[in-house]
């Protein structure tokens, strides 16, 4: 996937790997991520991991947060 400019504006998106990012990959896309993108997510990763990413995070949003706790019951 091609990583959009603005979700990622402080690196630039062709040198993020999924395996080796994953993490930061998962927070940009909770907190500021597209359909398409959220959809990729799910397909990337696993549940275990996002869950484990959300429950870790300091940098994802306190609404995002509720949000994605909710969506990963």
């Amino acid at each position: 996937m091609r990583f959009r400019q603005s979700l990622f504006w402080d690196v630039d998106p062709k040198t993020i790997n999924p395996k080796k990012h994953a993490r930061y990959i998962i927070e940009r896309i909770m907190d500021f991520g597209n359909d398409a993108e959220v959809r990729w997510m799910f397909r990337e990763f696993s549940p275990r991991l996002l869950k484990n990413t959300l429950q870790h995070s300091r940098v994802v949003h306190k609404k995002s947060k509720i949000l994605w706790d909710l969506l990963l019951k």
